[in-house]
């Protein structure tokens, strides 16, 4: 499949950044007029007009800088040769872009770069994709007059410490861009220009290496590399692409546009879209270089099943493996009744695969026991957002945070875990915006390279509810209400209701300050910018809705942005950071025991009826169990078979004991994925799936953006998940007709109001589109509740702080909460097969110096972590990042046994698992866990009866 046209064009690099303008101008160009907005470069306008100036250091992903003097015009009337790249065109302009002086010049200028740069081009990587080479040819030269005598840099050492590009001093030519992009489009000036004249040179860091740098490793550096001084190694290795394809990365909620770039059905570079709507270009480490997982040795490629967990896998043909499933699946419906069988859907597959999947299990096995990942994450902010606007997703797109004036964010690390966002939230900080921070732990954003939180508010975990009243408190009390948008848009009598609650002296800061631990003088501070700044922005992430009272803070942030006006317009909204790829679009097909596709209720006649007309079947209307509930069901034998499409429960779910005890009691078991994970060990069937660059699809990212996922490769398994649910379900007694995913999409867009504009052909003509999709936002709506909210008047609840059963005490006086890290992705199954591990190579404990040395622990000691639900070790990290009785680890490594600490008390309202609550102790140890014994044990029985079946 090759580049479309329209991808070419959006793929042209004008050399400056597009301007917009009220007003116009025109000029005359080569003799050829053009019209542009005011302040548009005549680098631009020449470009626009389909002529290409000749450039090095501009390029239009960064502000223009005038250093390489290659793009000289002449300007009728005025002396001297100025750089278009800086020069804005004006009315009347007459420039000239080709002239014999121009030229001379242009030779003069590229003849003294080649005369200090390697003549090995046709052994180069880059050849032929190259700008430096272009650009010599572009302005003729023909020969070097000046010989390598003397000085120069052609012996500089190459730096291959960073695991996926080089870089090669030698052939830099000092145009800066890679240090403007590390500033203006990263934000981690990691890079800079060291010394001057002819000693300057490219640093990172203080003249350390890039690995051990401050660099993160995004490749803006690379991809604004206009030579081969910053190159990925897979080209080194491979050569130059052949051919491309667009798709969408399979990690965050960002949602970023790639262009996938092959040799043959070899995938050589991951190349972020410049018209990528949810990244413009951009990437972070893990969608631009961490995709080797895709075709790691370790993947699973056949069928394979076995009858008890005890028995080695055996490799069978997809029809066997589909036959002994249906066959299992009927005889434990037979054995135990209709609801004895479930299924859990992936947020990491397509929205066409997790639409078919919860249809399987409503229409083949007839039960509506179907739940999601997102239960364990951002089920809170479904139910939240859905009861205050009458929508359960986030009010705005990324864009928007460019117009916000206040961004306060809640249990959220942007820059670890959806970090191409945090890029633009730091430069729309870095142009003045203000920024408050609300998390236990001091992550990046509180200060870092120009950027500083006005106010930090540090509080304990399980307190984000009492944060919340005690910052509404201020607002209410000091008048700083937005009463015309409350009248306008929201029920009188709840926000009296609501607003005589929260103005009690027990909601004040002060009487909170015991609770949360934060200074009432700056939750004030906090309160009053947030009220009073302008446009203000809440963006949350799992640190909201991982807590027994996840839903009631989510609501709590909804009821402080209708207080002061801050919805439907630019700048302002609550936006939840939606952890994996496709967390929106999995919420959005219906994977929830009680809801169909667009969150309508399985109980509403209406719906469910439109659903059995088209399906051809009646559905259960009552709503079938969640996992939890599935869990507790087969410890009690009612619930013993389990279909887990892309998702690791064994190691993502809460309290593993409890998992695995649930696991083991099942009678039949069938994994869907890539690798043999951790649930796999528990497993009767294994069927291999299909990564991101092996299918057809969409995926819905944090901003409801809809975004095509394109086959680059066939699946190396033969299929990709919706043919192999296609396959199930018909031999379950309900075939199911789709020549494409496209033709689901069809479907689901005649059955979910909010997709009923959508289609591929609309996909590909417009890139993405966010939902609702319909007749009254044909395009999408990037902006939500514009005029008024999705259910008429927004709903003000009250949201009584209700401290969490998970309390310290003498036997476990630390708080555990837990978190992300930027090299690692979810429960690691990608990225730990990736280079990404020099950076993250095992989970550790942070804890503070204050309590390591009060237990006499010393940084990279080994600790005992135990809770009331179970223990493991790690080593342990002493800093200053968490507070006195705080600790924090990740949960990307399976051998670390996170979950084993981790309790199963939930959200009262969904069950979204209290991750980031837990009472633990830390005391030195010599040895791992017996948990963690055990787990080897069982891995090198599963890596054996592998090998055996093999």
């Amino acid at each position: 499949m090759t580049v479309h046209t329209d991808i070419d064009r959006a793929n042209i690099d004008r050399g400056t950044p597009e301007r917009t303008a009220t007003q116009s101008v025109t000029l005359e160009i080569d003799g050829m007029p053009v019209t542009v907005p005011a302040g548009t470069s005549i680098m631009r306008a020449a470009s626009l007009a389909g002529i290409q100036v000749p450039k090095l250091c501009a390029t239009d992903s960064l502000d223009a800088f005038g250093s390489c003097r290659l793009c000289l015009v002449e300007i009728a009337g005025r002396k001297g040769t100025p750089a278009s790249c800086t020069t804005p065109a004006e009315n009347g302009m007459k420039v000239s872009t080709q002239t014999d002086r121009i030229a001379k010049l242009r030779r003069g200028v590229m003849e003294l770069y080649i005369s200090d740069h390697p003549l090995d081009c046709l052994t180069c990587a880059a050849n032929g994709d190259c700008e430096l080479q272009d650009m010599a040819g572009a302005v003729g030269l023909r020969e070097v007059r000046y010989g390598y005598d003397g000085a120069n840099h052609l012996n500089q050492v190459k730096d291959e410490s960073n695991p996926y590009f080089t870089f090669d001093p030698s052939k830099c030519i000092v145009c800066s861009r890679c240090v403007r992009a590390c500033e203006e489009v990263q934000g981690t000036f990691a890079l800079t220009i060291d010394e001057r004249g002819f000693a300057s040179h490219v640093s990172a860091g203080m003249n350390e290496d890039f690995l051990d740098s401050e660099c993160v490793s995004c490749g803006a550096c690379v991809q604004a590399c206009p030579t081969a001084t910053l190159m990925e190694k897979t080209v080194i290795e491979h050569g130059t692409p052949e051919r491309s394809v667009l798709t969408t990365c399979a990690y965050c909620g960002v949602g970023c546009t790639f262009e996938a770039e092959l040799q043959g059905n070899r995938v050589v570079r991951m190349t972020p879209y410049k018209d990528g709507k949810a990244n413009h270009g951009h990437s972070c480490v893990k969608g631009r270089f961490a995709w080797g997982y895709a075709t790691h040795k370790e993947r699973i490629t056949k069928p394979m099943i076995r009858k008890s967990i005890q028995d080695p896998w055996r490799e069978v043909s997809w029809d066997e493996a589909i036959a002994y499933t249906a066959s299992e699946f009927r005889r434990i419906q037979q054995t135990y009744g209709k609801g004895s069988i479930g299924g859990i859907t992936s947020s990491r597959c397509t929205n066409e695969e997790v639409y078919v999947m919860q249809k399987m299990i409503r229409a083949a096995f007839g039960n509506n026991n179907v739940d999601t990942c997102a239960r364990v994450c951002h089920s809170p902010t479904g139910y939240g957002l859905k009861t205050a606007f009458g929508t359960s997703a986030g009010t705005q797109d990324f864009d928007s945070v460019n117009e916000a004036d206040v961004i306060l964010v809640i249990g959220a690390n942007p820059t670890d875990a959806h970090p191409v966002f945090a890029s633009r939230m730091k430069r729309r900080l870095r142009e003045g915006a203000k920024l408050i921070v609300v998390d236990p732990r001091q992550i990046d954003l509180v200060r870092m390279p120009h950027v500083e939180a006005s106010y930090y508010l540090p509080l304990l975990p399980g307190t984000n509810v009492a944060m919340i009243n005690a910052l509404a408190h201020v607002i209410v009390t000091e008048g700083l209400v937005d009463e015309k948008f409350v009248a306008d848009n929201c029920d009188a009598a709840e926000f009296k209701a609501w607003s005589d609650f929260v103005g009690r002296t027990e909601n004040s800061p002060e009487a909170m300050e015991k609770v949360t631990g934060v200074s009432a003088k700056d939750v004030r501070g906090a309160a009053r910018l947030y009220a009073t700044g302008g446009n203000g922005a809440i963006y949350y992430g799992l640190g909201v809705t991982e807590h027994s009272q996840g839903s009631t803070m989510v609501l709590g942030m909804a009821n402080l942005a209708m207080a002061t006006g801050n919805l439907g317009r630019d700048g302002v909204g609550v936006n939840p950071l939606r952890g994996q790829n496709n967390v929106q679009g999995s919420c959005d097909m219906g994977s929830f025991p009680h809801e169909f596709s667009g969150y309508r209720h399985v109980s509403e006649d209406g719906p469910r009826k439109l659903f059995e007309q088209d399906w051809g079947v009646t559905l259960d209307p009552e709503p079938g169990l969640r996992i939890p509930n599935m869990f507790d069901s087969a410890l009690d034998k009612t619930f013993m078979g389990l279909f887990c499409q892309g998702e690791d429960i064994a190691q993502s779910d809460p309290n593993t004991h409890h998992v695995t005890a649930a696991l083991s009691a099942m009678e039949c078991i069938v994994v869907h994925d890539l690798f043999l994970n951790e649930t796999a060990a528990y497993a009767h069937v294994f069927l291999p799936g299909a990564s991101f660059l092996e299918k057809d699809g969409t995926f819905t990212n944090a901003e409801r953006r809809i975004g095509r996922v394109r086959k680059a490769i066939p699946p190396m398994a033969g299929l990709a998940e919706w043919e192999v649910i296609m396959k199930l379900s018909a031999a379950l007694g309900y075939p199911m007709h789709y020549n494409h995913p496209s033709e689901i999409m069809d479907e689901i867009a005649r059955l979910t109001p909010t997709f009923a504009g959508v289609s591929y052909a609309k996909l590909d003509e417009l890139g993405s589109v966010q939902w609702p999709c319909n007749e009254k936002a044909p395009e999408g709506t990037p902006i939500m509740h514009i005029g008024g909210f999705a259910r008429g008047k927004g709903k003000f609840v009250l949201t009584e702080y209700v401290p969490t059963d998970e309390r310290t005490g003498p036997r476990f006086p630390l708080l555990l909460t837990t978190g992300r890290i930027l090299s690692q992705y979810n429960v690691g199954a990608q990225t730990r097969r990736t280079e990404n591990n020099v950076w993250h190579s095992e989970d550790i404990l942070e804890i503070h110096p204050h309590d390591a040395e009060n237990r006499g622990i010393n940084e990279g000691d080994r600790i005992a972590l135990i809770s009331r639900a179970g223990d493991t070790s790690m080593r342990a990290h002493i800093t200053e990042r968490v507070q006195p009785g705080v600790v924090y680890t990740t949960f990307h490594h399976p051998e670390s046994g996170a979950n084993v600490i981790t309790t199963d008390y939930s959200d009262w309202a969904t069950n979204c698992p209290e991750y980031k609550v837990t009472a633990v102790e830390v005391r030195l140890t010599n040895r791992e866990s017996r948990w963690q014994e055990d787990y080897e044990q069982l891995q090198k029985r599963q890596r054996i009866e592998t090998v055996a079946a093999e």
